[in-house]
């Protein structure tokens, strides 16, 4: 009697098209800075949704711990400021870390890794997650249409998917054969379209008709040893015009030290309220905001503020940066816009003297300030989306395909 036929091999399902949502495969994810663990906390909140048993780790800060995130790394190794010098003083350790990070996904590759926003970190890591068959998302455009425009060639080679804060980017990738998908940017949901200005003063202690200044020099350590002092002197200057004048500073904790002995040193401590972050407090509460370019200058713009946008690297920084620029601009309201609408003091023109005088021209111009306001309104309609999910939907039909 001969041998019974063997049975036919079950087909191997792929895990990518069988996802349920208690089964959801492992996510590796790397936020560099502050606002970079602000995006990766409301990704998170969107994939969360979608698969309440998701699984993360990488480099993150305390708003992805909130959400299950197991960092490895704290965000802020990779805070750091400008495009030469201060990079090459943490240059080896943040090459170690990477190194270390590649190694332990190589050896546990994720079925997706998503670099939010750092790119100099994070593009390197993802082409070489990528050539391993690992999916790379990366959230944020790097701002090739700002500067450094010879990046898209390692966008395209690094990443799979590109997620867009902003509407024209999703166009500019196409054009290079990156696939994007506009999401909206997270923080236009997240702040009010109409902010509560007499809330936010009640909050913080402040009458309702007092003028109120809301001073921001940053939320990394070298921003705020380039910034910080002159921002003060400034506030020295503007109180001697016009002694009423509140300010209010939100001091990102880890450095609120550094700002403290910053305001001290320009003899200003007692005249200014330094709060422990409430950043959007701030913005809500002020009438305008002397502000470091940066993420902090788009909030300002969702929270309809007139500001002041200033700016201040090394020498050597400064020069490498302006043979990169594609723009006239630097900070985003005014990028966004197209033009002037705010006004920018960078590099050398970053005097206190300066400074004050911009600040102090903002109350003498209240018919500016109503139609900013409109210019800001309109930026802020077209910038909400509800951007968790439809991230989470990009990954997910990423993850499907």
């Amino acid at each position: 009697m001969g041998a019974a036929p063997l049975p036919s091999a079950a087909p191997v399902p792929n895990p990518l098209r069988t996802l349920v949502p208690e089964a959801w495969p492992q996510v590796a994810m790397v936020a560099g800075e502050t606002s970079g663990d602000m995006l990766a906390g409301l990704l998170l909140d969107g994939m969360k949704t979608r698969w309440p048993a998701l699984q993360s780790r990488g480099i993150g800060g305390p708003l992805m711990g909130q959400r299950g995130f197991n960092a490895l790394w704290s965000s802020e190794k990779l805070a750091v400021h400008g495009y030469s010098i201060e990079v090459l003083r943490r240059y080896r350790e943040i090459v170690g870390i990477r190194k270390q990070l590649k190694a332990g996904l190589m050896d546990a590759p994720p079925n997706v890794f998503i670099g939010v926003d750092a790119p100099d970190f994070n593009l390197d890591l993802e082409r070489d997650l990528k050539a391993c068959g690992v999916k790379t998302v990366h959230f944020v455009c790097p701002s090739i249409w700002a500067w450094r425009p010879e990046r898209v060639e390692k966008i395209r080679e690094s990443v799979n998917h590109v997620l867009c804060i902003f509407p024209f980017e999703v166009d500019l990738l196409a054009q290079h054969g990156i696939a994007a998908t506009y999401v909206g940017h997270p923080l236009a949901s997240v702040i009010p379209l109409q902010p509560d200005r007499a809330a936010a003063r009640s909050a913080l202690g402040l009458d309702a008709d007092v003028r109120v200044v809301a001073v921001l020099p940053g939320s990394r350590q070298s921003e705020i040893s380039h910034l910080a002092l002159r921002f003060f002197l400034a506030v020295d200057l503007i109180k001697i015009a016009q002694p009423a004048i509140k300010f209010i500073v939100p001091a990102v904790p880890q450095w609120r030290e550094a700002i403290t002995r910053a305001a001290r040193d320009a003899g200003v401590y007692d005249r200014v309220q330094i709060l422990q972050g409430q950043s959007h407090l701030a913005l809500a509460a002020c009438d305008v905001t002397l502000i470091a370019s940066g993420t902090a200058t788009l909030e300002a713009a969702l929270f309809k503020r007139p500001m002041v946008i200033a700016y201040n690297m090394s020498w050597v920084s400064w020069q490498l940066m302006r043979r990169k620029k594609l723009q006239p601009w630097v900070g985003l309201p005014n990028i966004l816009c197209g033009d002037f609408v705010v006004p920018e003091l960078i590099q050398d023109a970053a005097t206190p003297k300066a400074l004050a005088a911009a600040v102090l021209k903002w109350f003498d111009e209240p018919e500016k300030i109503v139609a900013l306001q409109h210019r800001f309104g309109d930026l802020h309609h077209e910038l909400k989306r509800d951007t968790s999910q439809l991230a989470a939907h990009a990954i997910q039909n990423l993850l499907e395909s």
